[in-house]
């Protein structure tokens, strides 16, 4: 303002004194020493511990914070760089500024921190100084994992997952929500059983949250029931043993079912021959020829249960010669479909008759002359179903189609290996479905189509990508975009912490 004004203007310089110790020139302090005279004549960090031993569990790579409680943290987290700072003693005579890792080998079961702390010295002079806290890990299991290591059985609750159906596809999905969710991070053993799974926990509480999350995600009912297995008179105190049994309900993705006349009465006198588009916690129903969809909750389900007319291991492969659109696009429940009259026939009655239906189908969207489908013969099929003969005058279809078929063009890409990958629990298989293991890989593979062919199923499933995948410029081309795949951006990078800690060493030693 006063040079604007054109006023003269005094220089302020900043004036210097001389060390009372060294005699060199410093910006005046309270203690008339400069910084290097402070530090010899104080030491802020005396009092401060600078070695602590910490207790560290090498099976679930958990840290002892006293007098009982066990935190997991990974090495160079900011979970155990609070972890190992709450552990030091008189660190409140100093105020901390900083704190940062010094790396160290893995192996060397040493952790070092780097801490910048400051205190008020002479004369109300501030010093600041910096030290490294070195701490040494001991090994040590905590409760749980010693408990397993003695006995690999001891459990507290464990929770019985079931499905009474010929094939696994639901538990495959299940899985990958599982690991998405860590729903069962806690669990101590995971076993693969015969119609499901058995998961098993070291607290009651682990196993009623894993219940409450199979519920979110899927039609279940669940009982539980417990066992005594020991009493102390004198401290009062029960151990039991706790058993949830968890059944969910065997309608499953694409499987084609009657209505019982009072449930589709309860849903606006749907159907009765509809199918299952999905299932999270609700069950999703369509009719493939009016295109009206209703929803049935777990608890709407169990009081009138039923079962599947045909499941998606009796679809049959059809031809579509010819296809006319009878009605304009509709988003029905986030799916588009549209009505359309088609002649299909078998693939299976090549050469050997002419037999052709005329059927409506909700895919009027995606087919075209000359494409494949499969659907539900019932032209040929032979139920037994009792629903059917409740509803009166019911004209059946003769065929209902519920996708289209890439499978003749796959062919080319059998072999090849996938741009991506999923990732699978640790589980241990029960001996007596170690003869079925062709069977559960053939129905992994129907589960990995699934996933490329329908968007909606892998939203909620984390896809990663696969390293060992080279794409090749011929293929591309010769297949073209017909054939359904996952885009390369809904793919998550699979991280290695060691190899990315080799990579970063290679790095230096390069600089």
């Amino acid at each position: 303002m006063a040079e604007e004004a054109g006023m003269f203007v005094v220089p302020q310089t900043v004036g210097t004194v001389l060390c009372c110790k060294c005699g060199i020139p410093m910006a005046p302090n309270a203690a008339n020493m400069c910084v290097k005279c402070l530090r010899s004549e104080v030491d802020i960090t005396e009092g401060l511990q600078k070695h602590v031993i910490i207790m560290h569990c090498p099976e679930c790579n958990s840290y002892l914070q006293p007098p009982r409680t066990w935190i997991k943290a990974q090495l160079e987290s900011k979970e155990l760089l609070t972890f190992c700072v709450k552990r030091l003693k008189n660190l409140n005579k100093v105020r901390l500024v900083h704190a940062e890792f010094i790396w160290t080998e893995p192996h060397s079961k040493r952790i070092k921190v780097k801490l910048k702390v400051q205190k008020e010295v002479l004369n109300g002079a501030i010093l600041e100084q910096s030290y490294v806290v070195e701490y040494v890990q001991q090994e040590h299991m905590c409760e749980s994992c010693s408990r397993v290591q003695a006995n690999p059985d001891q459990w507290v609750a464990a929770v019985q997952l079931r499905q009474h159906v010929s094939h696994r596809r639901t538990f495959f999905y299940l899985e990958q929500l599982i690991l998405k969710h860590g729903a069962a991070a806690s669990a101590i053993k995971i076993k693969q059983m015969e119609q499901g799974i058995d998961f098993f926990f070291s607290n009651r509480s682990h196993g009623v949250k894993f219940v409450e999350f199979i519920g979110k995600v899927a039609p279940m009912k669940s009982r539980n029931d417990k066992q005594l297995v020991s009493h102390d008179i004198k401290s009062n105190n029960y151990n039991y043993k706790y058993t949830f049994s968890v059944e969910i309900c065997p309608i499953c993705r694409e499987d084609l079912i009657c209505l019982p006349p009072k449930v589709a009465a309860s849903l606006g006198n749907l159907g009765p021959l509809v199918i299952c588009t999905k299932v999270t916690n609700s069950i999703a129903l369509l009719d493939p020829l009016t295109l009206r969809i209703s929803y049935l909750d777990a608890d709407q389900y169990w009081r009138l249960p039923f079962k599947s007319l045909l499941t998606s291991r009796q679809l049959v492969e059809y031809i579509v010669l010819d296809v006319e659109i009878t009605s304009s696009e509709v988003n029905v429940g986030g799916s588009k479909y549209v009505l359309a009259d088609a002649q299909v026939a078998r693939v299976s009655d090549f050469g050997r008759n002419d037999t052709i239906f005329n059927i409506r189908t909700h895919l009027g969207h995606l087919l075209n002359p000359g494409d494949y489908a499969l659907g539900y013969d019932l032209y040929g099929a032979n139920s037994n179903d009792i629903e059917i003969e409740k509803h009166k005058g019911l004209v059946i279809p003769e065929v209902i189609l519920i996708r289209k078929s890439y499978e003749e063009k796959r062919q080319k890409k059998r072999g090849k290996p996938r741009a991506w990958k999923l990732k699978s629990l640790d589980m241990e298989v029960d001996d007596k479905n170690r003869t079925d293991q062709e069977k559960i890989n053939s129905e992994y593979e129907q589960f990995l189509k699934d996933l490329e062919e329908n968007p909606e199923l892998r939203f909620n499933i984390s896809l990663y990508r696969n390293k060992d995948y080279q794409p090749s410029e011929m293929t591309s081309v010769a297949d073209g975009d017909e054939v359904p795949s996952i885009p390369l951006d809904e793919l998550l990078a699979d991280l290695d912490l060691s190899e990315a800690e080799a990579e970063d060493e290679d790095d230096e030693m390069r600089e």
